[in-house]
C-alpha cells in the first residue's frame, strides 16, 4: 500500500520548497560573509531528513475543504517543517542530546567545527549559542514562508490565528516539559504522575504535530465549523498517540531506525506517560531500580536492558499500546463524523492515522 505521505508527491515537493527557501536565505545572509554559513548548514542538515508529517497534515487539512492542489499550498505546508526544525534544534539543546536523525545534533556539530578550527574559547558554549540562533532563524523563516506562500490573502489571514496560537503554545509547552523534568515526582499519586506527563504531551507534541497544522490547513481552506471541530478531535487523538509511540521508541527503539542511541529517554530522565505507568505498575524493587537509574547519562547497555525489563514487567508497555490503539480508533471515528470533508482527503487522513501511530522511527 502506498505511503499516504507520498500522495500528491508531497514529500518531494516539500523538500524542493525547503531547498529553494534555504538557497534564498543564503543569498540574504551572503553579505555577512562566510562566517554565518554554519548557521544555514545546521538547518540544512536537519531538513534533509524527517517524515514530513506536519506538512502533510496542513496540506490535507486544506484539501479537506475541497480546495485544489497548488504550489502555494505546498509552500505553506513546508513552513511547518521549518517550525519543527526550530523545535528540534532547541529541544536537543535543552535535552543535551548528542544526535538527531542519525547525525550530530546542531549544537554538537557546531562545537565540533569550533574544535576542528582550533578556535579559542569553550567549544560547547559556542555550539549552544549557535544552535539557539539557528533555531531562531528557523522561527523567522517559518513566519516569512507562511506570509509569502502565495495563497490568496484572505485564506492566509483566516489561518493566522491558529498559526500564531501554535507557535506560542509550543514554546510554552517546551517550558512545561522543562518544569516537569525538574519538579519532583516523589510522593505524588500514580494518577497525578500520569496526568502531568499527559499535560506535557498535549502542549509539547500533540497540538503542534497534528492538530494545529491540520487546523491551519482547514482554516486557510475555509472548511465549515462542524468539520473543523471533527478534525480538531482527530488531530488531538492522533497527536497524543504519536507521542505515546515516541515514548516507547525512546526506550525500546532501534537506533538504526530512530537515529538516537538506544534508551536515550532513560538517560535523559524524561518524565513520560510510559515512565509514570511503570512506576505505578512495578513493585518496590522495581521502583527503586527506576528511581536509581533513570536520568543517569552514563547508563550502560546492560542497565538500559535492565530498565526495559522493569518497564515491560510493570505492564506499562501494554497499557501504552492499548491507549495508542484506543486513540487511533477514536481519531478514525472523529474523522468519519466530519460532515463535509473531501473524500480523497478523508482517505489520506485515515491512512495517516496508521502512519503516525504504528511506526519504527
Amino acid at each position: 500500500m502506498p505511503n499516504p505521505l507520498d500522495t500528491a508527491d508531497l514529500r518531494r515537493r516539500v523538500q524542493e520548497c525547503l531547498d529553494h527557501e534555504l538557497a534564498h536565505q543564503s543569498t540574504v545572509l551572503a553579505e555577512l560573509g562566510p562566517d554565518v554559513d554554519d548557521l544555514v548548514r545546521a538547518v540544512a542538515d536537519l531538513l534533509r531528513g524527517g517524515k514530513r508529517l506536519r506538512a502533510a497534515f496542513l496540506y490535507w487539512g486544506h484539501r479537506a475543504a475541497g480546495r485544489p492542489d497548488s504550489g502555494a499550498l505546498v509552500r505553506l505546508a513546508s513552513a511547518m517543517e521549518l517550525f519543527q526544525a526550530a523545535a528540534l534544534i532547541h529541544d536537543d539543546v535543552m535535552d543535551d542530546s548528542d544526535t538527531r536523525r542519525g547525525r550530530p545534533a546542531a549544537h554538537r556539530a557546531l562545537a565540533s567545527a569550533h574544535t576542528g578550527r582550533g578556535w579559542s574559547g569553550d567549544a560547547d558554549r559556542f555550539g549552544l549559542a549557535g544552535a539557539v540562533l539557528a533555531g531562531n532563524l528557523c522561527l523567522t523563516w517559518t513566519d516569512e514562508v507562511y506570509a509569502t506562500c502565495g495563497l490568496p490573502a484572505e485564506d492566509v489571514a483566516r489561518g493566522r490565528p491558529v498559526f500564531d496560537r501554535m507557535r506560542s503554545q509550543l514554546m510554552a509547552g517546551q517550558f512545561l516539559d522543562v518544569v516537569e523534568s525538574m519538579r519532583p515526582w516523589e510522593g505524588l499519586a500514580d494518577t497525578e504522575r500520569v496526568d502531568r506527563a499527559g499535560h506535557v504531551i498535549r502542549y509539547k507534541s500533540a497540538k503542534y504535530t497534528v492538530e494545529h497544522p491540520l487546523l491551519i490547513g482547514a482554516a486557510t481552506g475555509g472548511l465549515d465549523e462542524a468539520s473543523t471541530a471533527a478534525l480538531s478531535r482527530y488531530g488531538l487523538d492522533v497527536g497524543r498517540a504519536f507521542q505515546l509511540r515516541d515514548d516507547l521508541l525512546g526506550v525500546f527503539g532501534d537506533p538504526a531506525e530512530t537515529g538516537k542511541p538506544a534508551g536515550d529517554d532513560l538517560r535523559e530522565g524524561k518524565r513520560t506517560v510510559l515512565l509514570a505507568h511503570a512506576l505505578a505498575g512495578t513493585d518496590a524493587a522495581g521502583r527503586a531500580r527506576l528511581d536509581g537509574l533513570v536520568g543517569r547519562p552514563d547508563l550502560g547497555d546492560g542497565e538500559v536492558e535492565d530498565l526495559r525489563e522493569v518497564i515491560t514487567g510493570s505492564g506499562a508497555v501494554a497499557v501504552i499500546e492499548d491507549e495508542i490503539a484506543r486513540l487511533a480508533d477514536s481519531a478514525r471515528e472523529a474523522l468519519r463524523s466530519a460532515p463535509a470533508v473531501d473524500e480523497e482527503a478523508r482517505d489520506v487522513l485515515l491512512g495517516l492515522v496508521e502512519t503516525s501511530t504504528a511506526r519504527n522511527a
